[in-house]
């Protein structure tokens, strides 16, 4: 089956991370793989680091392209949702890129352009409509693996709210693969939860009226990106095409 030819802008953060060069290649090979899950579709990818590019370069490819995805990453900046920026695994955090991502989040909000949040990308859709997250779970071992051990991803099954329209386009069935010790806390305005983890913890949200889907785990992970990211790609397409009618 062929579809049109879409353009897609990726946004993620860095190319370069010298203080930890195993995450590095941990989110260059999600990176690698979305893309080219993207142009097996036959789209294009415009991929940007925002926190090493200026302000404009991720604005401009996010209003140029006909639906956005927002990858994985550090931890979103509490200070954005008024928390403590000192939590258990805190880290680096990247402010200017957060700002700009929330920009463009409120854009394509704004636009009716189709959006798609990944792990970092599902907490700052939900900061930038002023949600808040939870800074670390107590359940953290269930979400995310032990990096030293060489694998730092968990399989999870979600199950999905019966109102949400996510069905259509995640196979609750179907194990995904989870690594993060964050979660969406409070809802932001206008955003629904439309799946769970087994213990409780917001994997997936939605937004009652735009085109904006997060989803906690990695779709894009090479085990699943065939099934499971080609799927939300498509749901983004379906998004558009209906936005063109």
């Amino acid at each position: 089956m062929s579809f049109p030819a879409r353009r897609v802008a990726v946004l993620h953060l860095r190319t370069r991370r010298p203080s930890n060069p195993r995450y590095q290649r941990e989110l260059d090979m999600l990176n690698s793989v979305a893309v080219a899950t993207i142009e097996s579709l036959g789209w294009s990818a415009q991929v940007v680091a925002t926190a090493e590019r200026p302000v404009i370069e991720s604005l401009t490819a996010a209003r140029e392209a006909d639906m956005v995805v927002l990858m994985g990453g550090e931890d979103v900046d509490p200070r954005l949702y008024g928390d403590n920026p000192d939590y258990p695994g805190s880290g680096h955090h990247e402010s200017r890129a957060d700002s700009t991502q929330i920009a463009v989040v409120l854009e394509a909000m704004q636009h009716g352009k189709p959006l798609l949040g990944i792990c970092r990308g599902v907490q700052l859709i939900n900061v930038a409509l002023g949600g808040t997250l939870v800074q670390h779970l107590p359940t953290v071992a269930g979400h995310r693996g032990i990096p030293s051990s060489g694998e730092g991803f968990v399989t999870n099954l979600v199950t999905l709210e019966p109102e949400s329209d996510l069905d259509r386009d995640v196979d609750a069935a179907d194990p995904v693969m989870c690594t993060h010790h964050q979660a969406v806390e409070i809802l932001g305005n206008g955003l629904v939860v439309a799946g769970r983890s087994v213990d409780g913890v917001v994997e997936a949200i939605l937004h009652e009226s735009a085109p904006i889907t997060g989803v906690q785990w990695h779709p894009e992970h090479p085990r699943t990106a065939g099934r499971q990211l080609r799927a939300l790609l498509l749901r983004l397409e379906r998004q558009l095409a209906a936005s063109r009618v």
